[in-house]
C-alpha cells in the first residue's frame, strides 16, 4: 500500500513545489495543459455562482476557470500544502481578473466551507493523493450546490494492450528517473506517482465511488489513449 498520510503527502509536494510546473509540462509533453482546457470545455462555468478547485497545487485548473469565466465568477483554489499554494498565489496575482481568485489553505477531507455553495467543484490530479478518497468525494459533494457539477481529472490506466505496455514501462522506469533527477526530494515523489496511480480506481470503479458520494448521471471520458480520465457527476 502506498503511504498517502497527510504528513507525507504535504512534505513530498512541498519539496518539489519549485519544479512542479516545469516537470508537469515536460513529462507530459505539455498534454496536461490540453487536459485542463478540455475539462473546462466539458464542465463550463454558468451563471455567477463560485467555483472551487480542490487540491489546486499551483493553481493551473483554477486559473483555467478564471480565464474561461473572464472574471465573471469567483474562483476558490484550495490546497493543504503551503509551498504549492504560495506559488499558486504568485501566479494568481499576475492573472487577468486576479481579484476574482482566492487561494485558501485547507484539507480536502475537512473543508472549512459551507454546504451547497459552488456551481462546480473540481480536482485535477489530486484526488488520488487524498488519504480517504470517499471522504474527499463526500466533501466535494457537500459543498457543491444542488444541480452543480463535480469534476475529477485524474491519471488512469490505458486500455489498449500495446500502448498500455509501453506506457507502463515509461511510467514506471523513465518518468521517475527524470523527475527525481530534476526535482530532488527525500520522499521519492516521482516513484510515488506511478505507485499511487497503479493503486487508484479508474473507469467504472471510480464512477461508483462518485455515485456512493451522492452524485448522479456520472460519466467518464478517457483522454489521450486513457492516460488520463475526466469524471463528471451532478449533485
Amino acid at each position: 500500500m502506498v503511504d498517502k498520510s497527510g504528513s507525507r503527502v504535504r512534505q513530498m509536494f512541498g519539496e518539489i513545489a519549485g519544479r512542479y510546473d516545469l516537470l508537469n509540462h515536460l513529462l507530459s509533453l505539455n498534454v496536461d495543459k490540453y487536459w485542463r482546457w478540455w475539462t473546462v470545455r466539458q464542465v463550463p462555468p454558468t451563471g455567477d455562482a463560485p467555483i472551487l478547485d480542490l487540491c489546486t497545487g499551483t493553481g493551473d485548473l483554477a486559473l483555467a476557470y478564471l480565464r474561461a469565466s473572464q472574471g465573471r465568477v469567483p474562483i476558490v483554489a484550495a490546497d493543504f500544502c503551503h509551498p504549492m499554494l504560495a506559488i499558486g498565489r504568485q501566479k494568481g496575482t499576475r492573472a487577468a481578473h486576479a481579484e476574482q481568485i482566492t487561494f485558501i489553505e485547507a484539507d480536502a477531507q475537512h473543508l472549512p466551507l459551507p454546504d451547497d455553495k459552488f456551481q462546480i467543484v473540481c480536482v485535477a490530479f489530486g484526488l488520488r493523493n487524498v488519504a480517504d478518497t470517499d471522504r474527499g468525494l463526500r466533501e466535494m459533494t457537500r459543498v457543491c450546490r444542488p444541480g452543480g457539477k463535480v469534476a475529477v481529472l485524474e491519471f488512469s490506466q490505458p486500455s489498449w494492450p500495446p500502448f498500455r505496455a509501453f506506457y507502463g514501462w515509461y511510467f514506471r522506469n523513465v518518468l521517475p528517473r527524470i523527475g527525481q533527477a530534476l526535482a530532488r526530494n527525500r520522499l521519492d515523489a516521482y516513484n510515488y506517482l506511478p505507485e499511487s496511480v497503479g493503486e487508484f480506481p479508474c473507469g467504472e470503479a471510480l464512477c461508483e465511488r462518485l455515485r456512493l458520494a451522492g452524485l448522479r448521471d456520472v460519466k467518464y471520458h478517457p483522454l489521450t489513449f486513457g492516460i488520463a480520465t475526466l469524471y463528471v457527476g451532478t449533485k
